[in-house]
């Protein structure tokens, strides 16, 4: 079995995960070639490598008596059987077990004879390879040329093979048997069929082993994400939080994390692992997405984090490059491997549309050295200092007072962590234009100088350096704090657009800021009260945006969604300023959250209120699971046991 995978099971398919492949199968193990909210299917670097996996018994599609498990690995287990009746029980039973390995699957079909008597059955499976690539499959309806583009199909002597090709981007998917199949037939739609006439005596069984084997284009050669180190039993009680239920959540979100572990590269070509985002849209290094699952996670993995820091020292911009939005210093937002990023389609192969990635590395570098190790640190200093100049440069500090950003056509209309084309707005709804400076991205700004003005101090030993960026934070503060409060909602704003304007929607951007500690004492008083109001508390955790607001509508991703780690955040800010009643109360909602799914945390839920409703509502294009879901309980396990670190009072009221 692959170390660190993981099934889950939802009402539709089964998604087993490994090392960055990732299989969605329906209850009966095959796969159809859904698009849309959850496509089915064999993914591989961005695209779909098995788009039909579908068997018949003796030419009728089986009814499944044993659905998958829920359980914690890259196995999936069903069991099916050809439909019959009380009076004519069905012949035939197959057994079907099925492994994601790092661009594999394998399945393994135990036919079992329920008859007394010799007996006969056809077995056949039809199977395709479509190479979609995962951009396409989204249910946004759009549409992607594709010219010169060729598939073919190849007869093998244990099965076939599918390829796929357009101009200087190629793919395969190679699927064998054992025993071959007796017969491979056409289907009329460019599937394959593989059958078997199989003979079995009186209540006897026959096997079949099937593999199926992704090359995806320009693959690297197999690299197994670096297994993490060992982890002596530890004492129960130590690791307790004193909350059971918590705990539960806490074992769920390490296991899915350590199932969505996959390989990177760092600065001198070692493979290091990280924190894939999450399925089914996001099996890949999202710079922000990975950076705060590893501060969330910094206690129970901290490998997660060394691997996060190389792996995007690795991938920090040098050069200016306007198409990806990158910049010398700045740290990237999304990698990408498939086929519409190869040819620009998409802009995302390495994109770095984010103002925020670069702040929290250096967040997540100053945490990992005082928490752990001091190496990475000293290390990756010349990394460092390029993030800071970054920031102080081409992101606007200098010269304009605040990290900024300009909506990317074609790519990403927002830049900080609600990233949806509409999130940033005003209180009515309509989206704030021009140049934008999100709050949430001055309030890592600020934590960033003063971390890295201590890793100056203690790793580095350039006081003069840690006194310039001390003194460039607490102006920061001083300016954030005059430029961005609204005094008539006692409340942060969630933006200032390109005229200066104060996008006056309020948001849970405002745990962010008490995260980072740029507010003052009496200014995170009032944002705890509103962050807990009724409003935005749904009894299920803080809505993303206040209710009452025409701004607000409950199944919009970032514009009234309740989300698990934007929940942790505040609940770690409001912990910071000692409100630990209040951060208690945001960790008992997420937890109840948890509760009722398998203590599995997805990615966003809706805005609904808890009285409502019978329980959370799922958001419909969620993904699940999902890294800093996975973690937040985590970082809800810190708020609710946190010592109050003391926060530096702004130098200003203003």
């Amino acid at each position: 079995m692959p170390q660190g995978g993981f099934v889950t099971t939802s009402t539709h398919h089964q998604q087993l995960v490994h090392d960055g492949t990732f299989a969605a199968v329906g209850p009966s193990g095959d796969i159809t070639g859904e698009r849309g909210v959850r496509p089915d299917g064999l993914f591989a670097r961005d695209a779909r490598h098995l788009s039909r996996w579908q068997l018949t018994i003796d030419g009728s599609t089986p009814t499944v008596l044993v659905p998958p498990s829920d359980e914690l690995t890259a196995t999936a287990t069903a069991v099916v059987t050809r439909q019959g009746s009380r009076a004519e029980a069905p012949a035939h039973t197959v057994f079907r077990r099925q492994t994601v390995g790092s661009g594999t699957l394998t399945e393994r079909l135990r036919l079992r004879s329920n008859r007394g008597e010799e007996s006969t059955v056809m077995l056949a499976l039809t199977v395709d390879a479509d190479f979609a690539d995962q951009f396409e499959l989204r249910a946004d309806h759009r549409w992607y040329e594709k010219p010169h583009a060729v598939r073919t199909r190849r007869l093998l002597p244990d099965g076939v093979e599918f390829g796929y090709r357009r101009r200087d981007w190629e793919a395969r998917t190679v699927v064998t048997a054992e025993p071959a199949p007796d017969a491979v037939e056409e289907t009329g739609s460019g599937a394959r069929r593989l059958c078997w006439l199989l003979r079995l005596p009186p209540h006897g069984t026959a096997e079949l082993l099937l593999k199926v084997t992704a090359h995806p284009h320009a693959a690297p050669a197999p690299r197994p994400v670096p297994a993490p180190p060992d982890r002596p039993g530890a004492d129960p009680a130590a690791d307790s939080s004193g909350w059971p239920e918590l705990d539960l959540a806490c074992a769920r979100g390490l296991a899915d994390l350590d199932g969505l572990r996959m390989a990177a590269t760092g600065p001198e070509g070692e493979t290091v692992a990280v924190p894939a985002a999450g399925v089914p849209w996001f099996l890949t290094l999202l710079g922000r997405h990975a950076l705060i699952t590893s501060l969330f996670a910094l206690r129970d993995r901290p490998e997660l984090a060394h691997g996060t820091l190389l792996a995007l020292a690795a991938t920090q911009a040098r050069t200016e490059d306007p198409a990806r939005i990158a910049q010398p210093g700045k740290i990237v937002h999304e990698v990408r491997h498939g086929e519409l990023a190869h040819f620009r389609q998409v802009p995302y192969d390495r994109y770095y549309g984010s103002v925020d990635s670069t702040p929290l590395f250096l967040v997540l570098l100053e945490a990992y050295a005082a928490a752990h190790d001091p190496e990475p640190a000293a290390r990756l200093q010349a990394h460092a200092r390029a993030a800071v100049r970054w920031m102080l440069t081409d992101g606007g500090l200098e010269e304009h007072g605040y990290l900024r950003y300009r909506a990317d056509e074609g790519g990403l209309a927002n830049q900080s962590w609600k990233d949806s084309a509409r999130a940033i707005c005003y209180a009515d709804g309509s989206p704030a234009k021009g140049v934008i400076s999100a709050a949430t991205a001055q309030g890592y700004a600020y934590d960033a100088l003063t971390r890295t003005a201590r890793l100056a101090r203690t790793v580095w030993d350039d006081p003069g350096y840690a006194d310039r960026l001390e003194e460039t934070a607490a102006a920061l503060q001083n300016r954030f704090l005059r430029d961005f409060w609204l005094p008539a909602d006692r409340f942060p704003a969630l933006a200032l657009d390109g005229t200066g304007r104060r996008a006056d929607a309020l948001g849970s951007d405002a745990g962010h800021l008490l995260w980072s500690g740029i507010l003052d004492r009496e200014r995170a008083e009032a944002v705890a009260d509103r962050l807990l109001s009724p409003a935005f508390f749904s009894g299920w955790g803080i809505r993303t945006v206040a209710g009452g607001q025409g701004a607000y509508h409950p199944l919009s991703y970032h514009r009234g969604g309740v989300w698990p780690h934007d929940n942790a955040v505040a609940a770690l800010g409001l912990a910071r300023y000692g409100l630990h009643a209040q951060a208690r109360t945001v960790a008992g909602a997420i937890v109840d959250v948890a509760a009722r799914s398998g203590w599995r945390l997805a990615e966003v839920i809706a805005g609904y209120d808890r009285e409502d409703s019978l329980g959370p509502v799922p958001y419909p294009h969620a993904c699940s699971p999902q890294a800093w879901s996975a973690a937040a309980p985590l970082a809800l396990r810190t708020a609710v046991g946190a010592a109050v670190r003391p926060v530096r009072e702004a130098a200003a009221t203003a």
